[in-house]
């Protein structure tokens, strides 16, 4: 299972309302639930608030992977937001964010799983990359630049 698999360009989603962590998380629940159907947005969004509840998923440099394990989930699914403007996601370093990975997973989720999250966070790690994304101008630049920067990744 690669990470371009899960990210189909339909949920690398551009200029993103915020206002706040809770409802960024709202905004992905329902658009995944719509996206597909066999997702309920409210328990999405639960599982969203109850893993930020054991501590926040924003890694810092204005980034957060939200992350969470669902009954409902027959296989990994992936979320990219480029926020119109950042919000407060109670971040290691204090910073707000504005560029959200989101992933969602099956209940028994494996190493695979794992290495999934590891690879979001090597992409979203780097400085360059963050700026690139940043500066892109419409969906399809954004769309583009990171479908580039996942397959410049090793394999995991």
């Amino acid at each position: 299972m690669t990470l371009e698999a899960i990210l189909p360009p339909e949920r690398v989603l551009y200029d993103v309302p915020g206002g706040s962590k809770k409802r960024v998380l709202e905004f992905f629940s329902t658009f995944i639930a719509q996206n597909i159907p066999s997702l309920d947005s409210q328990e999405v969004f639960s599982r969203l608030i109850s893993r930020e509840k054991l501590g926040s998923t924003g890694i810092g440099n204005g980034v957060a992977i939200p992350h969470a394990r669902s009954p409902h989930c027959h296989s990994p699914i992936a979320g990219f937001l480029k926020l119109a403007e950042a919000v407060d996601f109670d971040a290691i370093d204090g910073e707000p964010v504005d560029l959200v990975f989101v992933l969602l997973v099956p209940e028994e989720a494996d190493d695979n799983h794992l290495a999934l999250l590891g690879q979001v966070a090597m992409i979203m790690n780097d400085a360059n990359t963050r700026l690139q994304l940043r500066r892109a101008q419409s969906q399809r630049h954004l769309l583009e630049l990171i479908i580039h920067k996942i397959r410049e990744q090793p394999d995991p």
